[in-house]
């Protein structure tokens, strides 16, 4: 089992934290030949790109950047350190709504050193797929806010996507790794 950092917004931090958001999914880098298939191999952490139904002559193999199933993955998020000076850290996260110190900023999630994360997720299930072939249920498992309209939760999806990828990103239709997760630690400095 690997540990590795992962970035997510407050909102998807609040989503996380109330158990709504289980799955993610991030642009698989370098991005591949659109006319290449995809196929898992045996050792469940490397996946191969080949001609369809996995012919040779083979394209490439991609290591899911995020881990394999059973890592873990640590949540990076906005937070500020408002300990004095000489004195244990006092994480304070931006993500919980509350009032920061006046006297200090926030500091964005890449800086966040490991003993200041929250939150702890074990990877369940990973795997490769187009953008755009995502579910409703999916989209719900993304941490898109139940309005109670199941139809529109691919649409609200594709708005959060969006939102974080820029405009224009969700008609690309980029392949994505699809992280399914369950949160074993959060809430408190754990």
């Amino acid at each position: 089992m690997r540990e590795r950092p992962i970035l997510f917004s407050g909102e998807m931090v609040r989503a996380i934290l109330a158990g709504r958001k289980t799955q993610t999914r991030r642009i698989v880098k370098p991005h591949p030949d659109e006319r290449i298939a995809w196929i898992q191999s045996d050792l469940n952490d490397i996946w191969r790109a080949g001609t369809a139904a996995g012919e040779v002559p083979e394209f490439g193999t991609w290591k899911c950047p995020y881990g394999k199933v059973g890592d873990r993955l640590w949540v990076r998020e906005t937070f500020l350190d408002n300990a004095l000076e000489g004195y244990p850290p006092v994480w304070f996260y931006r993500a919980d709504d509350v009032a920061k110190p006046e006297d200090r900023d926030w500091r964005p999630s890449i800086f966040m050193p490991r003993s200041a994360s929250r939150i702890t997720l074990e990877v369940e299930k990973v795997r490769v797929q187009k953008l755009k072939e995502i579910t409703a249920f999916d989209a719900i498992a993304e941490g898109v806010k139940d309005q109670g309209v199941y139809d529109w939760a691919v649409s609200d999806y594709r708005e959060l996507w969006e939102s974080i990828n820029g405009r224009g990103s969700w008609d690309k239709n980029s392949r994505v790794w699809v992280i399914e997760f369950k949160m074993v630690a959060g809430g408190g400095n754990e």
